[in-house]
């Protein structure tokens, strides 16, 4: 959901020449394009395309460049390529100091700065405010925008109206974060739902077992075997407790799932696990005790359904969530069947979540990864460079696993350094690129050993 999230991230949309060859939208757009330029420039960042020194630089400990809403717009490819092709900036030169004390000076920006937990959103309320009641009333800036040979007053007004929808669309993002965090947590609602329903699975290919066998009794010439067949399996004291227990009825009763559409799976693991060694083992056992018959399903599971490829093709097309979960959720079911050798048939399924702080991890490390992004690229962009590693190079996957690993080690006290470390190298092994765990390993120590020498992270 993370890597999701910041890779559709656009807290600001660029908006694209207009097709028309009017002399107010050609005029416009440019004026658009350099008023974008100039509260970039008024907020303290180099905006001109040979490096020529701007009014701006006089001017030291700049509070608006301490705004994260422009210098996230800043870092655009598009603000870039802007910048690389030359603009109408120094037209505004003479005012550009002028504007920057009315700005500071202005009731909105001191409101502003009383406000004790702004955020981006309220960063980009404000510029929007600066817009219309300082900047587009301001005779002498329009003086300057007339040094432009194509000047009109509806161009200086589409001009206006599409600076103040770049900075108003950031709403979109929010939309986005809403439906992101959402997505989080059905992904793990849907995970619960899989351990369930992997359980369930073990019932469904013993009670179509005890179908055939009762279909072989009805057959017009049965075999001695077909009256009175081994019921060792379909009386199995595991599957004997899944499907009386507590829990699972509990669950069942409020998610209605089952393995009704997936008949050909169902029959398709039964065969295989009928022709196994490990069910030719079990079946010759003569006696059996309820320890043994969970260690049986325990291998089933490890051995046969866990491996099989059309259930995680059948998982699949039921879920998108489903894709990563198997692995996960076939350990807990492993883990609980042991749970059931070792503590008989009254063990507790296992939680969707440990404890409270366990179910408030998630969105909290969602949060906090979000909120710091920005601060842990330049950690990454920083040692990555060190490292002589083309910061171009460097998969979007392992950005996000790093930014993800950061917050847990600079958010989360109680979680020792080995645990993180090991947990987010598995992580890029599996989900990213052979070298990526031995890569992101490097960072991760050097942006700690950093942390430590700036005395903001005390763990050992």
């Amino acid at each position: 959901m993370l890597y999701s999230y910041l890779l559709t991230r656009k807290e600001f949309k660029i908006e694209s020449a207009p097709e028309s060859v009017s002399r107010d939208k050609r005029y416009g757009y440019a004026l658009y394009l350099d008023l974008l330029l100039l509260i970039l420039e008024l907020s303290g960042y180099n905006v001109s395309k040979d490096g020529a020194k701007s009014p701006m630089s006089a001017i030291s400990n700049n509070p608006l460049k301490q705004l994260k809403a422009l210098k996230s717009l800043y870092t655009y490819d598009e603000i870039k390529s802007i910048i690389s092709r030359g603009s109408n900036i120094n037209d505004f030169d003479e005012v550009k100091l002028s504007l920057y004390n009315q700005i500071i000076n202005s009731a909105v920006f001191k409101d502003f700065k009383k406000a004790k937990s702004a955020g981006i959103e309220d960063e980009v309320k404000l510029w929007v405010s600066i817009i219309t009641t300082i900047i587009s009333r301001d005779s002498q800036v329009t003086e300057c925008m007339r040094k432009n040979s194509l000047f009109t007053l509806a161009g200086r007004d589409l001009a206006i109206k599409m600076l103040i929808n770049t900075l108003s669309n950031y709403s979109d993002t929010k939309a986005l974060l809403y439906n992101s965090k959402n997505a989080l947590i059905t992904s793990l609602d849907k995970a619960n739902e899989l351990y369930y329903k992997l359980l369930l699975l073990a019932v469904e290919i013993t009670n179509m077992q005890t179908s055939r066998l009762e279909a072989a009794k009805n057959k017009y010439l049965p075999t001695a075997d077909d009256i009175n067949p081994n019921t060792k399996f379909i009386d199995n004291q595991f599957i004997e407790a899944i499907v009386n227990h507590r829990e699972m009825h509990e669950y069942l009763s409020k998610n209605p799932i089952s393995w009704e559409n997936d008949y050909v799976l169902v029959r398709t693991l039964l065969d295989r696990i009928i022709s196994s060694e490990i069910y030719e083992k079990y079946m010759a056992e003569k006696t059996t005790d309820f320890a043994a018959d969970c260690e049986f399903w325990r291998d089933i599971f490890k051995n046969i359904i866990l491996q099989s490829e059309e259930l995680s093709e059948s998982l699949e097309s039921q879920s998108v969530y489903w894709n990563d979960d198997l692995v996960i959720m076939g350990t807990f079911v492993l883990k609980s069947i042991r749970q059931f050798t070792n503590g008989g048939k009254d063990v507790k399924l296992l939680p969707k979540f440990k404890d409270d702080e366990d179910a408030e991890f998630g969105p909290q490390l969602f949060d906090a990864t979000i909120t710091n992004a920005e601060q842990y690229k330049e950690y990454i962009d920083r040692f990555v460079n060190e490292s002589n590693w083309d910061p171009d190079r460097l998969a979007f996957m392992d950005i996000v696993i790093m930014l993800t690993a950061i917050t847990e080690i600079t958010h989360f006290p109680l979680i020792p350094l080995p645990v993180s470390l090991n947990e987010y190298i598995e992580i890029a092994n599996y989900y990213s690129t052979p070298k990526s765990g031995q890569f992101i390993n490097g960072i991760l120590y050097s942006i700690i050993n950093y942390l430590k020498s700036e005395g903001k992270l005390n763990k050992n």
